[in-house]
């Protein structure tokens, strides 16, 4: 087909005013972090406990507006951390968010795909790096070896937010399944299991409430998670059933130069048959951490907090698990508990150095979770201490 001049001429700025339509949907935004980091006396980073450059992360997220009620949205990543999580790309959200009420009143979304987790505080945060208020989250809540599937779920989240006379609300409710990686699955049952681990289900709900001319704001969140081990020929494991029942409470004031952040759980974990036919366990686990960071100026942040984890609310200092293990198991490997300091410098508006040292106690929240590794977590007391360079546009 050919154009004449006069059809040309209407092309041209046709084409144009298209394509500057499509750059003005797009919002596109990056980063890249490389630090140093040593978690001695334990296997948390590396197996040797040896000063590492295993803190990389690099990512790259966009999203585009499609019309007035729907966008996409997605983030794909590059992480090496060590054992704290797989090691490679992943994608760590990708979906459609379709904007379903929109009045003075009310605002209803609901989002499709590969969903972000908006249940806990630091849970939509946790996977770009200056927009977390530590480089190591509090292992009670937020256990770095199973990262990929506690950051979302792919299915549907309808997240609404509302105001009245008692103030600002936030609900917001998942339902969905995650893909368990080979190297998360090691990271949960051990380094010898054959088989592979599903995510059968995933179901959370949580309201959020900012009381009306406060600085605060208090939430709560439930969530019920199944799990199912398939065990190969000649496996450790048998097939098995896990589930994970959670209850979850957070509290959080900001304010002009403090700001105090705390989140506890109790959650009940059920394991069925796994390590051998007709095995039965039903545990409660109790944890978490109160936070406080002052904001000396707006480029300085200092950061405390105390982060406290118990495997078993029957067995706080671990003396029932090591009988039950004939001795060959620590007692310390039924809790974790850290004091932790730091300090974030942004040095220009998009760089940002962060440092922190970490005081532990325990091993309960050390990869593998189900089948300890005495032998490279030997020490009750160990300590980390990190620091991280991070770039972002």
């Amino acid at each position: 087909m050919k154009f004449n001049v006069q059809q040309r001429l209407i092309a041209v700025p046709l084409i144009l005013f298209t394509g500057q339509t499509v750059a003005e949907s797009i919002n596109l935004h990056g980063f890249v972090s490389q630090g140093v980091i040593q978690a001695a006396d334990s296997n948390f980073v590396e197996n040797d406990g040896d000063v590492s450059v295993k803190l990389t992360e690099i990512g790259v997220n966009a999203s585009f507006r499609v019309n007035s009620s729907l966008r996409i949205a997605g983030q794909g990543v590059y992480l090496n951390g060590g054992n704290r999580y797989p090691e490679g790309a992943r994608i760590d959200y990708l979906f459609l968010d379709w904007q379903l009420v929109n009045t003075l009143d009310w605002n209803i979304k609901a989002q499709i795909g590969r969903n972000k987790n908006y249940h806990w505080l630091y849970s939509s945060t946790r996977d770009v790096p200056h927009t977390r208020p530590s480089i190591v989250l509090p292992q009670s809540l937020y256990f770095d070896a199973f990262r990929d599937v506690a950051l979302g779920v792919d299915g549907i989240a309808l997240l609404a937010q509302t105001n009245n006379s008692l103030g600002e609300w936030d609900v917001n409710i998942s339902y969905g399944e995650s893909k368990i990686s080979d190297q998360e699955t090691r990271n949960l049952l051990g380094a010898n299991i054959k088989g592979k681990l599903k995510h059968e289900s995933d179901k959370q709900f949580s309201i959020y409430w900012r009381p009306s001319l406060t600085n605060w704001q208090l939430g709560v969140g439930v969530l019920d998670a199944d799990f199912r081990y398939r065990a190969a020929n000649q496996d450790v494991f048998i097939r098995g059933d896990i589930a994970s029942q959670r209850v979850l409470m957070n509290l959080l004031y900001q304010g002009e130069s403090w700001e105090f952040a705390s989140e506890i759980i109790k959650e009940r974990v059920v394991v069925q048959d796994l390590l051998y036919s007709g095995f039965a366990s039903d545990v409660t686990a109790e944890g978490g951490y109160i936070q406080a960071r002052y904001f000396p100026s707006p480029e300085v942040t200092l950061l405390a907090r105390l982060d406290i984890y118990d495997k078993n609310n029957k067995d706080r200092d671990g003396s029932a698990f090591e009988a039950s293990t004939g001795g060959t198991i620590p007692g310390y490997f039924a809790y974790m508990d850290q004091a932790t300091l730091g300090l974030s410098w942004q040095l220009f508006n998009n760089v940002q150095i962060q440092t922190e040292l970490h005081r532990v106690k325990g091993a309960g929240r050390l990869a593998p979770f189900f089948n300890p590794n005495v032998e490279e977590n030997a020490s009750e007391y160990w300590n980390i201490w990190a620091i991280q360079l991070m770039y972002w546009y």
